[in-house]
């Protein structure tokens, strides 16, 4: 059953990567392996990170001892329960970003209004007529790369879910997800140069290519 699955995944992400060929030529560029990845791992970490603030000890199956039989205690914070909870809707969150197509990296993908939106925006409040062939009230919904992310990530959960697991009772603390999940195993043989794009790396090149070039004292 579990080989099928897997099979089934392989074919959809070859569906993809063909149907990625055919947007592209009309200027949609859909997110790659690499990409995927790295949002998923940034998400459930941060994800992680919010849960693990609790300091509730649960109950889980039963131990037998000298007094009878007892329910198990545990911390939340290394109970399965918190992976679980953690996952739970966790490719939801890929929904949350936006497409920022100034940029040409995998920061391309992230959170907030793009500078392009912010601009287009601007004109609108000023009274400028700005026609992109799509209703105003739709210019903040989730693009087409967006909810393409978001099934690609379902589906690189559903094949490595048991990594996931593998990781977070074995390595996390130790070994960053981006590296265990994605390096490691879903971009092995494969380039996974976008894990050490950042944010701020790129929109410091974004704004220094911005710049107007400064005229030097032996041009005047």
């Amino acid at each position: 059953m579990k080989a099928d699955i897997v099979w089934i995944l392989i074919v959809l992400l070859g569906f993809y990567e063909c149907l990625a060929g055919k947007e592209e030529e009309e200027g949609v560029k859909f997110a790659n392996k690499c990409e995927v990845c790295k949002i998923l791992a940034i998400e459930l970490e941060n994800r992680l990170e919010e849960t693990g603030k609790s300091q509730d000890v649960i109950e889980i199956g039963y131990s037998l001892d000298d007094t009878g039989l007892k329910k198990k205690r545990t911390k939340y914070k290394k109970s399965e329960l918190r992976l679980v909870e953690s996952l739970d809707g966790i490719c939801e969150r890929v929904l949350q970003y936006n497409i920022h197509k100034e940029r040409t990296d995998s920061t391309r993908f992230a959170k907030g209004m793009s500078q392009t939106f912010r601009t287009l925006h601007g004109l609108v409040n000023k009274g400028v007529k700005v026609e992109l062939g799509i209703p105003e009230e739709l210019w903040d919904k989730p693009s087409v790369e967006i909810t393409n992310m978001k099934t690609q990530c379902e589906m690189l959960l559903e094949e490595h879910e048991s990594d996931i697991e593998e990781w977070y009772f074995k390595s996390q603390g130790e070994v960053p997800l981006k590296s265990y999940l994605c390096s490691q195993l879903v971009l092995r043989d494969s380039d996974d140069s976008c894990l050490l794009e950042d944010e701020k790396g790129t929109e410091n090149q974004v704004q220094e290519q911005t710049k107007p070039n400064k005229i030097k004292k032996d041009e005047l």
